[in-house]
């Protein structure tokens, strides 16, 4: 077993080759406030079930989870209207097309093949309570800060940015599925989706999120998180999550702001921030590190 310091030392090795790494990513262009953001800006943690902890990077960097809301959002609606109502609104089977897929959307017939992509997210983010996306998204931002002990907050600049630019591509996501019958509103389910994406929170957040699926309060959350869990293994990193998935096999979810969070067995949550992303929309550094940690884990007792 390394002791805490010892492997501190060896995983800020591996963060200045994934810094390296992360020069070969882009910054998104379709969102201007993420297009701009600092591709050196950096955070990583490693938490276990018992509490112990390793920060890397800058701790008080605040970043919009963006996609890595949806796993999230999945599990709170399983736990508040159950499996049965959500998954007859979406699928559970991976996609092979880019997460933001119209094509896939119209060759499934308007049927969302899983949470984790944008016509998924849009479906559950009609299933949240409120009048209103704003009132959704506070429902849903309460929850988590209460259930997680988390300070996630609704980041104005990022949600008026993303109105700055409408994505017509998600629109008409929205429209094909209010179309099918698994959404009502296409209009309040889209402002929803861009609510909940502009959470924003730092790493410790993001940590501290990542826990409710291995350390929750109440037994009958164990069904809810295992589905979450399986669906973030299966389709939590777009269509590299396949491969992925074989090579290093825990439940991850990806976010274009350049978030990234992953589950390590019952043991701890990996949580990393590094804005460059790579061709599929996943964090290059995030990608890189969590490769590493795969391969070495049996040392990495913290």
């Amino acid at each position: 077993m390394m002791k805490k310091e010892e492997l501190k030392k060896q995983l800020e090795k591996w963060v200045i080759q994934a810094k390296a790494a992360s020069i070969q990513g882009r910054l998104p262009d379709y969102i201007p406030k993420l297009a701009a953001a600092n591709p050196a800006a950096f955070a990583w943690q490693i938490k276990s079930v018992d509490g112990e902890s390793i920060i890397l990077g800058d701790a008080s960097i605040s970043f919009c989870l963006m996609s890595v809301i949806k796993p999230f959002v999945l599990f709170y609606l399983l736990l508040e209207i159950g499996a049965e109502k959500v998954f007859k609104r979406v699928g559970t089977e991976p996609s092979e097309e880019a997460f933001n897929s119209l094509s896939q959307l119209k060759a499934d017939k308007g049927w969302p093949r899983n949470p984790m992509i944008n016509s998924g997210a849009l479906a559950l983010a009609a299933m949240l309570p409120g009048k209103d996306a704003a009132s959704r998204c506070e429902n849903l931002r309460c929850w988590l800060n209460l259930q997680a002990n988390s300070q996630l907050i609704l980041d104005e600049s990022m949600l008026d940015s993303v109105r700055s630019v409408p994505n017509q591509n998600n629109r008409a996501i929205a429209y094909e599925l209010q179309a099918s019958g698994y959404i009502e509103d296409a209009e309040i389910a889209l402002d929803t989706y861009n609510h909940i994406c502009c959470l924003s929170g730092k790493i410790e957040d993001l940590t501290r999120l990542g826990m409710l699926l291995i350390k929750y309060p109440d037994s009958n959350w164990e069904d809810s998180a295992k589905t979450v869990k399986t669906l973030m293994t299966t389709c939590g990193l777009y269509q590299a999550s396949k491969r992925f998935a074989e090579k290093v096999g825990l439940p991850t979810k990806s976010g274009v702001s350049g978030a990234m969070l992953s589950i390590a067995g019952e043991r701890a949550i990996i949580a990393c921030y590094s804005p460059p992303l790579d061709a599929e929309g996943n964090s290059v550094a995030g990608l890189f590190l969590l490769e590493i940690l795969a391969k070495k884990w049996g040392e990495l007792i913290i």
